[in-house]
């Protein structure tokens, strides 16, 4: 995998910028139990890999791999609501990525917030 700015937004969850298939095993080695791709499919063109590719690798790894694409300017509740019953539902620790991690990061910090 490489170097990759994954960044903690709490003790368990964590946030990284775009991830490939390739980078599913280092996931894995990492410590990682989940993974949450938040970035829709082609978002950045053509040579973006798609979210099947990502699961297939993920899967493979044995992460438990969950699609919740969501656009990058505005998280609606019911987004927000469901990224809050992934973070309860999935195993930890969980990494969330989009394509440069602050759109995972304000879905986090929207869930969590109380």
């Amino acid at each position: 995998m490489h170097t990759l700015p994954i960044r903690p937004v709490a003790d368990d969850v964590f946030v990284a910028p775009q991830l490939s298939a390739a980078d599913m095993t280092a996931v894995a080695q990492a410590g990682f139990r989940s993974v949450i791709n938040n970035r829709p499919d082609f978002e950045g063109g053509a040579d973006q890999p798609t979210h099947a590719a990502i699961a297939a690798a993920a899967e493979a790894a044995g992460l438990v791999y969950r699609f919740l694409p969501v656009n990058g300017a505005y998280q609606s509740p019911q987004e927000i609501a469901a990224f809050g019953e992934l973070l309860r539902e999935l195993p930890r620790p969980v990494l969330a990525f989009c394509r440069s991690g602050a759109r995972s990061t304000r879905l986090y910090m929207a869930a969590t917030a109380t």
